[in-house]
C-alpha cells in the first residue's frame, strides 16, 4: 500500500476493530482542583472527606458526596444525598450513567469525563517480554537536527531511486500532518508511510501518558495479516529507549552482527537465523521530554536495518511528534475555545470579573438548561433579580415570557388575585375575568421575589401549584394546568424562618431543589471599580452629563466602605455623585457623608491620607476666601471652580467665609 492510498483511507479504517476497551479519566476545569486529571477505576468516590479517593476540600462539598462505579462496562454516577447535589451538563442528577465529554459539577468545581482508547492485557496488539538482547546496537537520537533531511546525509543514501521514494515519503508525511487534526489517526497513517520505505515485517508506535511512562494509545500493524497483529516487544529494549531516549539497532545472525561472536560453529549460526528477528526502534522525543516510540521487527532472514533506515526512521519520528503535538494542542485549544464561548455566549446584565462573581456566572450557565425550581439566596441589593433574570434568558425558555412578582410589596388579598387571577364576580370590584402572572408567564418563567414574605395561606397554595403544576383562580371552580419554571429569592435565613414555624418546611423543600447565595458586596470589593465606573457612566448618560472616570481619592473612598446596602446603596450613591458633582469627574466630595465617614476612619494611614486632603481643601477655600474678600463667587473665580461647587464644598467643611482670620490660617 503506498502513501497515497494510506492517506485516502477513511478514519473509520485506521481505527482498531478489536482488543479495545475504555479508559477513562476526570479532568477538572475549575475548582481548587483545577487541572488536575484522575483515571477512573472500578469505583471512584468523591468528596470532602479525607477518605475519599478525590478529595475536594470545599464546603460546598458533602464529607460524601458522590460515586462513580463500573457497572456492565458503562460508567454511573450516584449522587449520595449530598446537601448541594450533583449536576451532569447543568442537570441535577440521583443516579446517571457518564459519556465522553459530560460535565460534572461538584461543588465550585467541574469535571470533565475523557475517554483514552488502550487496549486490555489479554488482547493488547503490543506483548511486552523479556528476551536475550546482549548484542544491540545503540545509536544516537538527534530529533532536533531531522539528520535525515540533512542533504550530505541523503547524499550518501545508496540507490537514487531510494533516495527519491525516501523524500516523498517524508513530503506525504508533512501532508499528513497538515491535513490530520486528530491524534488517533496520525500515528496510523505514520506506521503505513514507515511500510512504504522500510523493509519491516511488522511494526507498533507506542504513545505514553506524561511523565508517567504509561502507554496512552498503542497502534500496530503487519504487512501480512493487517491491523492490530501481535508484535512482542522485548520490555528491556523499551525501557532503555524511553529512559536513555536511544535508538537501538539489532540485525540478529541475518545480517552483520555487530558483536558478532565467531566461536560460533556453523550449526549454531543457522539456528540462530531461526530465532533471531532484526529490530529497530526509535524515540519520539518533544521538548526534552520522550512522549513514544516507533519498533519495527522483521523475521525474515534477508532483511537487514541499515543506518540510513535508522536516519529515515528518525526523520519520520521528529515529524510524527511535531504532528502529535499539533493534533494535543488543537485539541486542548479546541476545548478551551469551547469554554470561552459559552461563557461569551453566556447574557447578563450583572458587572464583576472576581472569583466569587465567577462562581455565579458558572452556577448560572450550568443550571439554566433544566427546569428546575432555582432558590436564589442573598443580603438585599446583591443582584438577586438579575440573576434569575440571567437564567432565563440563558434558558430554552428564553423566547417565552419572564414574569416577576415582588411578595413584599402586595397585601395578601391582592398577592394571590396577582399570582392566581380572578373569575369575573369573585370579589367587590371584579368586573372581569383576570388572568394571573402564573397563566401570564405559561411556558415561561416566573420569578418570585421576597418569597419569605408569603403568608402561611399562600404558601400552602403555592405548594400545591409546584407539586400539582395546577391552580384554580380566585372565585373558580376549574383547575388550570401550567407549564411554569418557578425561581424565587428571599434576603432571610429560611432555614431559622423554617424553625420557628414562620415557612412552611415542604415548601421550603420545594423550593431549595438548587440554591445559590448572592455573595454580599463586601465579600467581592474588587470589583467595585468597574461597578461604580458602569453605575457613573449610565446616570451621566440619563443626566445628559458628561463624567470622565471617577477619582483615585474617591475610589479609595468607596472601597474603604462596607456597603451594608450592596451593590444597591452602591448604585445610589454614584447616582447622587452624578447629580451633585459639577466637574467632568467624581471627586470624594460628591459622595455621601457616610461613605465619606467610613472612609476618614476606616484606618490610620488611609484617615491620614485623606484627613491631609481635607485639610488642604480647606486651606485652599479659605485662601481664596481672603483674596475675594469674603466674596464666594469671586473666592470660586480665584479657584476655578463653579460658585455652586464651593457653596457644596464649603458647607461639606462647615466653612464660612468669616473663618479665615478665627483660623488663623
Amino acid at each position: 500500500m503506498t502513501a497515497s492510498q494510506w492517506l485516502s483511507l477513511p478514519r473509520q479504517a485506521l481505527q482498531r476493530k478489536k482488543g479495545r476497551t475504555v479508559a477513562t479519566k476526570l479532568l477538572a476545569i475549575s475548582g481548587p482542583l483545577r487541572k488536575s486529571e484522575f483515571p477512573l477505576g472500578p469505583e471512584v468516590t468523591v468528596g470532602r472527606d479525607a477518605g475519599n479517593d478525590i478529595l475536594i476540600e470545599d464546603p460546598a462539598v458533602s464529607p460524601h458526596h458522590c460515586r462513580i462505579e463500573l457497572q456492565d462496562g458503562r460508567l454511573i454516577l450516584s449522587d449520595l444525598d449530598s446537601h448541594s447535589g450533583t449536576f451532569v451538563n447543568g442537570i441535577p442528577v440521583k443516579q446517571r450513567e457518564l459519556k465522553p465529554g459530560d460535565e460534572v459539577a461538584i461543588g465550585d468545581s467541574v469535571f470533565v469525563l475523557e475517554a483514552l482508547e488502550s487496549t486490555s492485557a489479554e488482547s493488547s496488539p503490543v506483548q511486552l517480554c523479556e528476551r536475550e538482547t546482549p548484542d544491540i546496537k545503540a545509536l544516537e537520537f538527534q530529533s532536533n537536527e531531522l539528520s535525515s533531511l540533512d542533504p550530505d546525509s541523503l547524499a550518501a543514501l545508496p540507490q537514487p531511486a531510494r533516495m527519491a521514494r525516501n523524500l516523498n515519503a517524508l513530503l506525504q508525511i508533512c501532508r499528513a500532518i497538515g491535513s490530520l487534526r486528530d491524534e488517533e489517526s496520525l500515528p496510523w497513517v505514520l506506521l503505513g508511510m514507515i511500510f512504504d520505505v522500510i523493509p519491516a515485517e511488522r511494526g507498533a508506535i507506542l504513545l505514553l501518558e506524561g511523565d508517567s511512562h504509561e502507554i496512552r494509545s498503542q497502534v500496530t500493524w503487519d504487512r501480512i495479516s493487517g491491523p492490530d497483529h501481535p508484535v512482542d516487544i522485548d520490555g528491556e529494549i523499551a525501557r532503555r529507549v524511553i529512559e536513555e531516549r536511544i535508538s537501538l539497532l539489532d540485525n540478529g545472525v541475518a545480517g552483520q552482527r555487530f558483536t558478532d561472536s565467531p566461536e560460533r560453529d556453523e550449526k549454531n549460526k543457522k539456528q540462530d537465523r531461526k530465532s533471531q528477528r532484526a529490530l529497530l526502534c526509535v524515540p519520539m522525543i518533544c521538548k526534552d521530554r520522550p512522549i513514544g516510540l516507533i519498533y519495527l521487527e522483521s523475521s525474515n532472514p534477508t532483511t537487514v536495518f541499515s543506518e540510513n533506515d535508522f536516519q529515515l526512521l528518525t526523520a519520520i519520528a521528529g515529524l510524527g511528534v511535531i504532528g502529535i503535538e499539533n493534533a494535543r494542542q488543537l485539541e486542548r485549544l479546541g476545548s478551551e475555545n469551547q469554554r470561552l464561548r459559552a461563557a461569551v455566549s453566556l447574557k447578563h446584565d450583572m458587572v464583576g470579573t472576581s472569583a466569587r462573581m465567577r462562581e455565579v456566572y458558572q452556577f448560572i450557565e450550568r443550571v439554566a438548561p433544566s427546569d428546575s425550581t432555582v432558590l436564589i439566596c442573598g443580603e438585599s441589593g446583591t443582584g438577586k433579580e438579575l440573576a434569575a433574570s440571567a437564567i432565563h434568558k440563558n434558558s430554552p425558555r428564553k423566547n417565552q415570557p419572564y414574569v416577576a412578582l415582588n411578595c413584599a410589596a402586595l397585601t395578601e388579598t391582592l398577592l394571590e388575585s396577582e399570582l392566581f387571577g380572578h373569575e369575573k364576580g369573585a370579589f367587590t370590584n371584579a368586573f372581569s375575568q383576570k388572568k394571573g402572572f402564573l397563566e401570564v408567564a405559561e411556558g415561561g418563567t416566573i420569578f418570585l421575589d421576597e418569597i419569605g414574605e408569603l403568608s402561611l395561606l399562600l404558601q400552602a397554595k403555592l405548594l400545591r401549584v409546584l407539586q400539582e403544576r395546577e391552580f384554580m383562580r380566585v372565585g373558580g371552580t376549574r383547575p388550570i394546568k401550567i407549564n411554569v419554571r418557578f425561581l424565587a429569592a428571599t434576603n432571610k435565613d429560611l432555614h431559622k424562618c423554617v424553625r420557628e414555624e414562620k415557612f412552611r418546611a415542604d415548601l421550603f423543600h420545594r423550593l431549595n431543589v438548587i440554591s445559590i447565595t448572592i455573595p454580599a458586596l463586601r465579600d467581592h470589593s474588587e470589583d467595585i471599580p468597574a461597578l461604580a465606573e458602569h453605575f457613573s457612566a449610565r446616570h451621566a448618560r440619563n443626566c445628559n452629563r458628561n463624567v470622565m472616570g471617577i477619582s483615585d481619592e474617591a475610589l479609595a473612598c468607596l472601597a474603604q466602605y462596607d456597603w451594608p446596602g450592596n451593590i444597591r446603596e452602591l448604585e445610589n450613591a454614584m447616582e447622587r455623585a452624578v447629580v451633585i458633582g459639577s466637574s467632568d469627574r467624581i471627586l470624594a466630595e460628591d459622595l455621601p457623608e457616610t461613605v465619606l465617614e467610613s472612609a476618614k476612619g476606616g484606618g490610620a494611614a488611609p484617615a491620614k491620607y485623606h484627613d491631609s486632603i481635607r485639610n488642604l481643601k480647606k486651606q485652599l477655600i479659605l485662601g481664596a476666601l481672603d483674596q475675594g474678600a469674603g466674596n464666594v463667587t469671586e473666592a470660586a473665580k480665584i479657584l476655578g471652580v463653579h460658585a455652586n461647587y464651593l457653596h457644596r464644598l464649603m458647607r461639606n467643611f462647615a466653612l464660612r467665609p468669616s473663618m479665615k482670620k478665627q483660623t488663623g490660617v
